[in-house]
């Protein structure tokens, strides 16, 4: 299944593992790339160190083109820019719009970036500075998310942007890969999908509480950091919700502390990177702690099983999934289905066909 993002990064598949925080390490990100989709490491939990390790051991898993994974307000956002022009990683993925500085700085060394973008605004903007292409997460997908859900966002960046368009929130089949091509994207990312494989680190007991949840059990709450982040529907969710500033503060305090010990950062990179979230937001102090250590907050369910003590980040999809494949597995059953379904359609060769003319520019743009 050729598109333009498997020539823009040189993977077999249009399907992309997200950087997932705990989540993405290097089995995982490796296995997904040993399947031919494109593996990307989640960087932000690491220390700038840790990352370098991180990225030579996918290397020593895979020979596959893979990704990295940044936050760009991160304080040492330029040493981990320069750990992956130095290691040779192919892609580089930010969660928030990376600079224009940035950007350059990587396409000079000859990385492909990809930042996300939950809006059209956005990935005007980066596009404009040069960003390879934009991954587009509809209010479906899991984590930080949006209000706009995929079916509307999708077709305006797509107009929008003459990037390739990589399609996240609420996909996790083939069905789902057909309609994104359909849109004019050129692939699908998927999070939740690939947190539950069995290449995936996650505690049994916290995938079995996935695939436990329905749809109604997937909610949109500000209680952990001010800002909208979808997550399955918990007890501990809950007191969140219940909980005052006072009690807010208090356990944003407790969660930095643990934070800090494990991350090496200081007091002052804390509130510093916990400020950068707040930037154009209208958050109280503790949120702003609470956003510098919402790591800790995930790394409770994802890597010590505490579903008590942590929060679990998840897409909508979630709620159909039943199962447990490899990667392996995984890739090979979308692709197959996506394959099956473009049969049945009688589209294949138009759709393959119509990605060909937009690689090359020749977009049909909707009279406005």
């Amino acid at each position: 299944m050729e598109t333009a993002l498997t020539r823009l990064v040189g993977v077999r598949h249009p399907i992309v593992q997200t950087g997932m925080g705990w989540v993405a390490g290097p089995r995982l990100v490796s296995a997904a790339a040993n399947a031919g989709a494109l593996g990307v490491l989640a960087s932000a939990t690491m220390t700038v160190d840790r990352l370098r390790e991180a990225v030579r051991e996918v290397r020593s898993r895979t020979d596959a083109p893979f990704g990295v994974n940044l936050r760009a307000d991160a304080g040492d956002a330029g040493d981990r820019v320069r750990v992956i022009i130095d290691e040779g990683v192919r892609v580089a993925s930010f969660a928030l719009a990376p600079s224009r500085e940035l950007i350059a700085e990587l396409k000079a060394a000859g990385v492909v970036v990809i930042p996300s973008v939950g809006a059209r605004r956005h990935a005007e903007k980066v596009a404009a500075w040069g960003a390879d292409a934009v991954l587009v997460q509809g209010g479906e997908g899991g984590g930080h998310t949006g209000e706009v859900a995929t079916t509307v966002l999708l077709p305006q960046v797509v107009d929008a942007v003459d990037v390739p368009v990589v399609a996240a929130g609420g996909f996790f089949d083939g069905r789902g890969l057909v309609a994104a091509l359909a849109y004019g994207a050129a692939g699908v990312a998927m999070g939740t999908r690939f947190l539950l494989t069995s290449d995936s680190t996650v505690p049994d007991a916290v995938k079995a509480r996935y695939l436990a949840a329905t749809v109604r059990d997937v909610t949109v709450t500000r209680a952990v950091d001010g800002l909208p982040h979808r997550m399955l529907r918990t007890d501990f969710v809950d007191s969140l919700e219940r909980t005052g500033r006072a009690g807010a503060l208090v356990r944003a305090l407790r969660h930095a502390s643990g934070l800090r010990r494990l991350s090496g950062l200081t007091w002052r990179r804390m509130v510093r990177d916990g400020l950068a979230m707040r930037h154009g937001k209208e958050l109280s102090w503790s949120q702003v702690l609470l956003a510098a250590n919402t790591p800790m907050l995930l790394r409770s369910a994802m890597v010590d099983g505490r579903t008590d003590l942590g929060v679990m980040a998840s897409g909508q999809v979630a709620g159909v999934i039943d199962d447990l494949p490899s990667c392996a597995e995984l890739v090979e059953r979308i692709v197959r289905e996506a394959e099956g379904t473009l049969r049945s359609l009688g589209a294949q060769e138009p759709l393959r066909a119509g990605h060909r003319a937009a690689a090359a520019g020749a977009r049909v743009r909707p009279a406005r």
